[in-house]
């Protein structure tokens, strides 16, 4: 759910309706605590001096979505021994080819390293 909403000089007091209400909606629409959920949200706005001269604009957000790092991808594990047999034997072949090393790089952060190209994206050919 977003809210975007600009003013322009005559329309002041619309302006500071909206705002209100879409920050009274967003804020309304939190609930406490679920733990499947996760909610955040809030308003962020500007007005010019004293709120009666220039443009001014807000805006206001609410994400729902499952809690944690959401660039983090989960892999299914295998359902059957025939699937964990194939994937041993397809890291099996991977280890061989890419060869991983972990070494610190001139900061002191430890990277992987591999002996073939494309080892980082999990290309086995």
């Amino acid at each position: 759910m977003v809210f975007i909403v600009s003013r322009a000089k005559s329309l002041w007091a619309s302006w500071r309706a909206a705002f209100v209400g879409a920050a009274a909606l967003v804020l309304s629409a939190v609930p406490l605590a679920y733990a499947d959920q996760l909610y955040v949200g809030g308003c962020v706005g500007a007005g010019g001096a004293g709120g009666r001269s220039g443009a001014g604009a807000f805006n206001c957000v609410l994400h729902i979505g499952p809690p944690g790092d959401p660039y983090v991808r989960t892999v299914p594990q295998p359902q059957n021994e025939a699937d964990k047999a194939r994937q041993a034997e397809r890291d099996h072949r991977w280890g061989e080819r890419c060869k991983p090393v972990v070494a610190q790089d001139r900061f002191g952060v430890p990277r992987y390293h591999y002996a073939a190209p494309g080892c980082d994206f999990g290309v086995l050919n």
